[in-house]
């Protein structure tokens, strides 16, 4: 890859941010945890992760102060629970 691209996608990585606590309570949304041991998932609260963390808090670095309440493990991944569209039963 050439200099001039390298450093124009460097440039893109620092302008994006990762989506933040406060982003959540605005649209509504709570956080989705799953542990990569064991498979449970649950949705957390984002007021409660808010009162905890604070609203600039990262949503990707929640799961590394979480434990998963089925296997105790830290291993547990943290994304936005946006509203999905139900199981896809067919692709075009």
């Amino acid at each position: 890859m050439g200099r001039f691209k390298e450093r124009w996608l460097d440039q893109q990585d620092r302008r994006r941010r990762a989506t933040c606590l406060g982003d959540l309570t605005q649209a509504g949304v709570g956080v989705f945890c799953w542990c990569n041991r064991c498979g449970h998932s649950a949705e957390a609260a984002t007021q409660m992760l808010i009162s905890q963390l604070g609203p600039d808090f990262p949503v990707p670095e929640v799961g590394a102060r979480m434990r998963c309440s089925a296997c105790g493990s830290k291993d547990v991944s943290t994304r936005p629970a946006w509203p999905s569209r139900g199981q896809t039963a067919r692709h075009h």
